[in-house]
């Protein structure tokens, strides 16, 4: 076995079998003693797991063992439903919840007027004790009577079924890459200005728009997979609702 084989075995022995996520390596000097091969050897099999998604290399910082990364499949299943199924365990602290005036943003997305009061939920979401996202739903209060009244639900989507019969059936997401601010860093546990991937997204009942959504995940911890399909003919295609 080569030397540059021998060390990759090693590290990713280590980084599968004995350090935890977050854990450091050593730096790379350290590591090319211990194996006894050059420091570029070391550097092209950490090259290798960075590629590989085992572990982050931060320049000026260190070398981590990473996060497994989530998939966010485009689908209808609630958060609680999608960490569930792969073994995690879901919780939530709700951050704000509430009437607010719609911002410019907001009440376009909603069809509205800027400055008509909607519903205003944000939580923050974890899996297994970690936090994952934060995500903003606004609600346009005629569709929803009294429900600013009401404790905030578990699980929006399926609060609004149960209580006001409105099934949301499909969605439009606009999906983009953008840092965190210093108050989302302080929730997500990461730096600010660390990279973020935000789906805005507007949930219909036919034709009639629901919620108008902005999620903020950590991009360490999620990877987005949408299913593709060739449209069949004289068929309209609409996408599939992952619910909250």
């Amino acid at each position: 076995m080569t030397g540059y084989r021998r060390v990759l075995a090693h590290l990713r022995e280590d980084v599968l079998g004995v350090l935890e996520p977050g854990d450091g390596l050593p730096p790379e000097r350290e590591l090319a003693i211990r194996f006894g091969v050059a420091r570029m050897t070391v550097r092209r099999a950490l090259d290798e797991l960075a590629t590989e998604g085992l572990i982050d290399r931060l320049v000026g910082v260190g070398t981590f063992v990473a996060y497994p990364k989530r998939n966010i499949h485009v689908q209808l299943t609630s958060y609680t439903e999608e960490m569930t199924r792969r073994g995690m365990i879901p919780t939530a602290t709700v951050l704000d919840f509430g009437a607010v005036a719609a911002s410019d943003h907001v009440a376009r997305q909603l069809r509205l007027e800027p400055g008509d009061a909607v519903l205003r939920y944000r939580r923050l979401f974890y899996a297994d004790g970690q936090p994952m996202s934060v995500d903003e739903n606004f609600l346009v209060p005629q569709h929803v009577p009294g429900m600013a009244k009401a404790s905030p639900p578990p699980s929006l989507y399926r609060y609004l079924s149960e209580e006001y019969g409105l099934v949301i059936d499909w969605g439009e997401d606009t999906i983009e890459a953008t840092s965190a601010t210093p108050s989302l860093a302080r929730l997500l546990t990461i730096d600010a200005r660390d990279p973020l991937l935000k789906i805005e997204r507007r949930a219909y009942v036919g034709r009639v728009i629901v919620d108008f959504s902005v999620s903020y995940y950590r991009a360490d911890r999620y990877r987005l997979s949408v299913p593709l399909q060739r449209p069949r003919r004289a068929q309209q295609h609409r996408p599939v609702l992952r619910g909250r």
